[in-house]
């Protein structure tokens, strides 16, 4: 039979995000880590330019894109739910960890460590934590514009939601990827070239 953690992380293509907005766009799980991945590992590289950062941009690259492995297994909690309340969110955080246990027993006992660390970032290597959060809730908000590019206005809460949270992020490196990098979403493939 062989091992079968990478069949499943390939299934991320088949979770849906957004589970309770109607979407123009469909976006996948495996879109969305890419994209996060893409994300994090330039606000790292900027951190690491300009603000004295030090950090690995492969590895936020890497953590980022794994960051929601264990949704292969729980499949994709809508926000809403996931944050109704506290106990409800600590509930779920032991259906997580369940859930990354079972993903890291599907590889061999050679590699079961590593992807431990990797799926399980968040304990292991906090300093990265930062990164992909803020990359995740970025990619969010740009699925928030494409969205509204659609004109599709059931995404202007979360937009304006995902907003003020990445705004209220006190990371020089995600203003600095705001300024230059988010404007470019709001334009046609004709304005960008």
């Amino acid at each position: 039979m062989g091992y079968s953690f990478f069949a499943f992380i390939n299934r991320m293509k088949y979770i849906q995000r957004w589970g309770l907005m109607r979407s123009m766009v469909p976006e996948n799980l495996q879109e969305h880590c890419l994209q996060t991945a893409m994300i994090a590992h330039m606000l790292v590289k900027i951190d690491n330019k300009f603000y004295g950062g030090s950090l690995d941009p492969e590895k936020a690259c890497v953590y980022a894109l794994y960051h929601d492995a264990t949704e292969t297994i729980t499949g994709d909690l809508p926000t809403p739910v996931k944050y109704f309340n506290e106990e409800l969110r600590e509930n779920y955080r032991v259906v997580e960890d369940m859930a990354s246990k079972r993903l890291v027993e599907m590889l061999p006992d050679d590699f079961r460590k590593d992807f431990e660390e990797i799926i399980e970032y968040e304990k292991n290597d906090e300093q990265y934590v930062p990164y992909v959060k803020a990359a995740d809730k970025i990619s969010a908000y740009f699925k928030c514009i494409e969205e509204e590019n659609c004109g599709n206005k059931e995404f202007g809460a979360a937009k304006k939601t995902l907003s003020d949270i990445i705004g209220g992020m006190e990371m020089p490196c995600v203003k600095y990827f705001m300024e230059n990098f988010a404007p470019a979403y709001l334009l046609s493939l004709d304005e960008l070239q």
